[in-house]
């Protein structure tokens, strides 16, 4: 098994944050909005440096959801930001009408996403968000898994042309990948070969999949890991590849399985190649306030979880 190594736990938002003072060096277009969150998000170093080109709305998400898509008209590259559950739910009216329905260039970053979000409650914790997004015609959806990752994420979508939600979290967690892979867009990642199991595992459940991908070798499983940073457009080739190898499958991800990675890919499976699946997600409930590592046991959205899913679909094949 290929090993990754823990090379020092940073939170995603700050891979965000880097990846943005990067752009504020290299593209002119880039601009940022902030709904008063400007600390929780990252972004000082950017707007130190570009001040005119930084918009703080404050707390009117809906109205920041307008701006963007205006500012597209100019040929501004506009990054949205504020926390998941304000960039999603709270403005989806905006966001389909003036941003994926008239195809505007806009980018909505959004931090403190899923259950991780902790102490702050399950107001503040959205699980929904992946599901609403990903169902906007032309939205594409990408969730990273660690801080290089994030950063990586976050200079690959200024490049691309049309709406894009970018999801990332709160906490400090591993950081693993190596800091100069190529994010491509709608590119699974191999993380692990194997032959027994395919695991497809998108945002912090990646690093709890390898950590039950190891366990389950020292049990004589052997696990393929396979990281779904961009859960739209789904890279179906290499997931239809990998579980055409191994039977089963197990999907991981910190978001409702109604609507998330998990039901994405049971629909693939059940197009091209029905296949004995699990999921490891939260099962049709909203969060609570909790240290996030709390959280992650009590809702089973941990590297225990996924193995136990493993066994148990293992057993269906």
């Amino acid at each position: 098994m290929k090993k990754y190594t823990d090379q020092g736990k940073q939170d995603t938002r700050s891979g965000f944050g880097e990846g943005m003072t990067e752009l504020g060096r290299t593209n002119p277009n880039v601009v940022a909005l902030c709904a008063d969150l400007v600390g929780s998000l990252k972004i000082q170093p950017f707007i130190d440096e570009n001040p005119e080109r930084f918009f703080q709305v404050g707390i009117a998400e809906a109205n920041m959801m307008g701006i963007a898509a205006g500012l597209t008209i100019g040929g501004k590259i506009p990054f949205a930001t504020t926390f998941a559950n304000f960039a999603t739910g709270r403005v989806y009216d905006q966001i389909r009408q003036s941003i994926a329905y008239s195809d505007k260039n806009v980018k909505i970053c959004a931090s403190h996403a899923g259950i991780t979000l902790g102490e702050d409650g399950a107001t503040h914790q959205i699980l929904e968000d992946i599901g609403l997004m990903k169902m906007l015609p032309g939205m594409t959806v990408i969730n990273p898994c660690d801080f290089n990752q994030t950063k990586a994420a976050t200079l690959a979508i200024a490049d691309h042309h049309g709406p894009v939600y970018l999801r990332f979290g709160r906490p400090k967690v591993a950081n693993f990948t190596p800091v100069d892979q190529e994010f491509e867009i709608g590119k699974a990642l191999m993380l692990n070969e194997g032959s027994d199991v395919t695991i497809l595992c998108t945002g912090h459940l990646v690093w709890q999949s390898l950590l039950a991908a190891e366990n389950l070798e020292n049990q004589g499983i052997s696990a393929e890991v396979i990281n779904i940073h961009t859960i739209k457009p789904l890279d179906e080739e290499a997931i239809l590849t990998s579980i055409k190898k191994t039977g089963c499958v197990v999907t991981a991800e910190e978001h409702n399985f109604l609507g998330g990675l998990g039901e994405s890919v049971a629909r693939t499976l059940a197009v091209h190649h029905p296949t004995p699946q699990e999921f490891v997600a939260t099962n049709d409930t909203f969060g609570e306030s909790g240290t996030p590592e709390l959280l992650m046991e009590k809702y089973g959205l941990n590297n225990k979880a996924i193995e136990a899913a493993v066994l148990k679909v293992m057993k269906r094949k």
